[in-house]
Protein backbone atom coordinates (compact mmCIF):
# COMPACT_ATOMS: atom_id res chain seq x y z
CA UNK A 1 0.00 0.00 0.00
CA UNK A 2 1.48 3.43 -0.82
CA UNK A 3 1.29 5.99 1.63
CA UNK A 4 -0.50 8.91 -0.09
CA UNK A 5 1.27 12.39 1.35
CA UNK A 6 -0.91 14.65 3.05
CA UNK A 7 -2.07 17.28 1.40
CA UNK A 8 -3.28 19.49 4.34
CA UNK A 9 -3.06 19.99 7.88
CA UNK A 10 -5.99 18.26 10.24
CA UNK A 11 -8.81 20.39 12.26
CA UNK A 12 -6.19 19.82 15.70
CA UNK A 13 -3.60 20.59 14.18
CA UNK A 14 -5.32 24.28 12.19
CA UNK A 15 -6.87 24.55 16.20
CA UNK A 16 -2.44 24.99 17.47
CA UNK A 17 -1.69 26.80 14.98
CA UNK A 18 -4.58 29.23 15.38
CA UNK A 19 -4.03 29.69 18.84
CA UNK A 20 -0.13 30.06 18.18
CA UNK A 21 -1.08 32.82 15.96
CA UNK A 22 -3.23 34.41 18.44
CA UNK A 23 -0.92 34.41 20.72
CA UNK A 24 1.78 36.13 18.26
CA UNK A 25 -1.26 38.74 17.22
CA UNK A 26 -1.27 39.81 20.68
CA UNK A 27 2.42 40.15 21.83
CA UNK A 28 2.73 41.74 18.44
CA UNK A 29 -0.20 44.45 18.94
CA UNK A 30 1.36 45.31 22.48
CA UNK A 31 4.68 46.36 21.03
CA UNK A 32 3.21 48.44 18.18
CA UNK A 33 1.12 50.09 21.04
CA UNK A 34 4.36 50.72 23.27
CA UNK A 35 5.83 52.15 20.00
CA UNK A 36 3.30 54.36 19.38
CA UNK A 37 3.57 55.71 22.58
CA UNK A 38 6.90 56.09 22.14
CA UNK A 39 6.44 58.18 18.54
CA UNK A 40 3.89 60.23 20.88
CA UNK A 41 5.84 61.02 23.40
CA UNK A 42 9.02 62.19 21.47
CA UNK A 43 6.25 64.44 19.60
CA UNK A 44 5.61 65.87 22.89
CA UNK A 45 9.02 66.65 24.04
CA UNK A 46 10.40 69.68 22.90
CA UNK A 47 14.33 70.79 23.35
CA UNK A 48 12.94 74.41 23.69
CA UNK A 49 15.16 75.54 26.32
CA UNK A 50 18.63 73.97 24.44
CA UNK A 51 20.36 76.84 22.19
CA UNK A 52 21.80 77.14 19.23
CA UNK A 53 24.58 73.89 17.73
CA UNK A 54 22.83 71.56 20.71
CA UNK A 55 19.71 72.25 20.03
CA UNK A 56 20.12 71.16 16.33
CA UNK A 57 22.02 67.98 17.06
CA UNK A 58 19.34 67.10 19.32
CA UNK A 59 16.57 67.77 16.69
CA UNK A 60 18.74 65.77 14.33
CA UNK A 61 19.01 62.59 16.70
CA UNK A 62 14.84 63.40 17.73
CA UNK A 63 14.03 63.09 14.26
CA UNK A 64 16.17 60.00 13.60
CA UNK A 65 14.32 58.22 16.34
CA UNK A 66 11.41 58.97 14.90
CA UNK A 67 12.26 57.85 11.62
CA UNK A 68 12.93 54.61 13.66
CA UNK A 69 10.39 54.10 15.73
CA UNK A 70 8.18 54.64 12.49
CA UNK A 71 9.42 52.35 10.59
CA UNK A 72 9.40 49.99 13.36
CA UNK A 73 5.37 50.21 13.66
CA UNK A 74 5.29 50.05 10.02
CA UNK A 75 6.71 46.51 10.55
CA UNK A 76 5.07 45.66 13.13
CA UNK A 77 2.04 46.40 11.46
CA UNK A 78 2.94 44.55 8.53
CA UNK A 79 3.59 41.52 10.89
CA UNK A 80 -0.19 41.77 12.32
CA UNK A 81 -1.42 42.15 8.83
CA UNK A 82 -0.02 39.10 7.66
CA UNK A 83 -0.85 37.24 11.23
CA UNK A 84 -4.32 38.27 10.56
CA UNK A 85 -4.55 37.19 6.98
CA UNK A 86 -2.72 33.59 8.22
CA UNK A 87 -6.02 33.43 10.62
CA UNK A 88 -8.41 33.38 7.02
CA UNK A 89 -6.18 30.85 5.65
CA UNK A 90 -6.96 28.98 8.42
CA UNK A 91 -10.43 29.39 8.48
CA UNK A 92 -10.73 28.82 4.39
CA UNK A 93 -8.46 25.77 4.55
CA UNK A 94 -5.56 27.05 2.59
CA UNK A 95 -3.49 27.41 5.63
CA UNK A 96 0.14 26.03 5.37
CA UNK A 97 0.05 24.72 1.69
CA UNK A 98 2.61 26.23 -0.36
CA UNK A 99 1.41 28.81 -3.35
CA UNK A 100 3.92 27.92 -5.16
CA UNK A 101 4.30 24.01 -5.32
CA UNK A 102 1.11 23.25 -3.42
CA UNK A 103 2.53 20.87 -0.99
CA UNK A 104 2.09 20.95 2.88
CA UNK A 105 4.76 23.81 4.52
CA UNK A 106 7.12 22.12 7.09
CA UNK A 107 5.86 22.23 10.82
CA UNK A 108 8.38 23.75 12.46
CA UNK A 109 8.37 26.40 9.72
CA UNK A 110 5.19 27.44 10.22
CA UNK A 111 5.94 27.37 14.71
CA UNK A 112 9.04 29.77 13.68
CA UNK A 113 7.46 31.91 10.80
CA UNK A 114 3.61 31.41 11.06
CA UNK A 115 2.36 33.40 8.22
CA UNK A 116 4.39 31.66 6.11
CA UNK A 117 2.91 31.08 2.59
CA UNK A 118 5.71 29.09 0.93
CA UNK A 119 7.89 26.11 2.02
CA UNK A 120 11.42 27.01 2.63
CA UNK A 121 12.57 24.87 -0.57
CA UNK A 122 9.77 26.89 -2.92
CA UNK A 123 11.11 30.37 -1.00
CA UNK A 124 15.19 29.39 -1.58
CA UNK A 125 14.61 28.46 -5.57
CA UNK A 126 13.12 31.76 -5.98
CA UNK A 127 16.19 33.68 -5.37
Amino acid sequence: MVKKEKTKYTASELEKFEKLILEKMESAQKELDFIRESLQRSNLSGTDSTQGALKTLEDGADTMEKESLSQLAGRQQKFITNLEKALIRIKNGTYGICKDTGNLIDKKRLRAVPHATQSIEAKLNRG
